[in-house]
């Protein structure tokens, strides 16, 4: 199977579709990624790939090739501009590639423009295109600021409507996500709720020895106005006299300036800020944790999302307190791997925090439910599996229609 993915992000920069696209190479697939010059989360395109340098290589067996774009910088205008710049370059690249393969895949994230390039190759070739959404749109700009009722939402909800529309298939990385699909894009067909995996090297995680009572909280992963993690903050502020529980963000994004000011306005010593650190690296601290720490910002919309954080905090086999409302709470409440609250409510997740730090004895059964519920519903040999079988039906019925056509 020749299989061409479509995606704003690939490696270095750390997104689940780089192991995805390494591991549908191992399976015997051919799989060629078009994607941009990587500058997330720093908003700064990596020196190695600037002056039309590394426009095309191979990575783990996946060919690469990068359309240029316009960093992501600072500033709504600047993300706005890395946005357009890349659906435009890439739609462009788009009519130069070679045209061999046998499916399109859109690795759907944010914007939902990056679909573009995948809808003129569907046209050009007549081969299947499936958009695989990790991200609601419009409703995870709207999210960010921009109001429901402004005249930019209405455009907006009418070109994601007609990019979701466009495809033959939609995979979604949440169940939820298919009601918003449904109530509000008017899809009712083709959509297959597909979560995915944890990287491998978060299903080793192995617990340190302890020799102190300190309760370290681990939050892991990007640090930006939906994730929230002000609501940390917050909460470990009502927690500053518990001087043995002990807050760890690692990660970058636009609002870790923010959190890491009120932090110091707080005046907080148990907050410690990690920065941004290769996935190689991200083991020792889920070592170190007692139990991980999701947050989301409190909107119906952006509560159908299942962060990618929560299948790699249940491979790790660890506690999970989360502060969240929709998918992630009922996951959270399914598998009794943790305690959870209602999002942005950090006065119940300081709570909730003090009460696991009281109740020990539960911390290894927290633990062993998450990697249970991890190991019977979002393993990789069950995503592999499931994936293939997905895209070979795709494909077969795709050569139907479009001979009957």
């Amino acid at each position: 199977m020749k299989i061409l993915v479509v995606c704003q992000y690939f490696f270095p920069e750390q997104f689940r579709v780089n192991d995805i696209c390494s591991e549908l190479v191992k399976e015997g697939h051919e799989v060629t990624v078009l994607t941009g010059l990587p500058n997330y989360p720093s908003g700064i395109v990596d020196e190695k790939y600037k002056a039309f340098k590394n426009r095309r290589e191979e990575i783990n067996g996946v060919t690469v090739i990068r359309s240029w774009l316009l960093g992501r910088g600072e500033g709504t205008k600047r993300l706005a501009l890395n946005y357009v710049s890349f659906a435009v370059s890439s739609t462009l690249k788009a009519m130069f590639i070679k045209k061999d393969f046998d499916l399109i895949l859109v690795y759907q994230l944010s914007p939902v423009t990056m679909a573009l390039p995948g809808i003129l190759l569907k046209k050009l070739t007549k081969k299947p295109l499936v958009l695989y959404c990790h991200d609601l749109w419009p409703e995870s700009i709207a999210s960010a600021g921009i109001s429901s009722d402004s005249k930019i939402y209405s455009i907006l909800l009418k070109i994601s409507k007609w990019i979701y529309k466009s495809a033959d298939e939609i995979f979604t990385s949440s169940k939820l996500f298919e009601e918003y699909f449904k109530n509000t894009l008017d899809i009712h067909d083709n959509i297959t709720h597909l979560p995915v995996y944890a990287e491998a090297l978060f299903e080793n995680i192995k617990p340190i020895d302890k020799s102190n009572d300190v309760i370290n909280l681990v939050f892991a992963g990007n640090i930006g106005e939906m994730q929230s993690v002000e609501t940390i903050i917050y909460a470990a502020n009502e927690l500053k006299k518990d001087q043995y529980i002990k807050f760890h963000i690692v990660g970058d994004g636009s609002s870790r300036e923010k959190c890491e000011e009120l932090t110091n306005q707080l005046k907080l010593d148990n907050v410690i800020f990690h920065g941004q650190h290769p996935i190689t690296e991200m083991p020792r601290f889920y070592e170190m944790a007692d139990a991980f720490l999701i947050t989301l910002k409190a909107n119906k919309v952006i509560s159908y999302t299942l962060p990618n954080k929560v299948q790699s905090y249940m491979a790790a086999g660890k506690p999970i307190i989360g502060s969240i409302d929709g998918e992630t709470q009922i996951v959270i409440n399914d598998a009794n791997c943790g305690l959870c609250t209602s999002a942005e409510n950090y006065k119940e997740l300081a709570d909730n925090i003090r009460k696991f730090a009281k109740e020990k004895e539960k911390h290894s059964l927290y633990g062993q439910n998450a990697r249970n519920y991890y190991d019977s519903n979002f393993s990789k040999q069950i995503y592999m599996e499931r994936l293939n079988n997905l895209l070979t039906k795709i494909i077969s019925d795709g050569d139907v229609k479009y001979v009957q056509g």
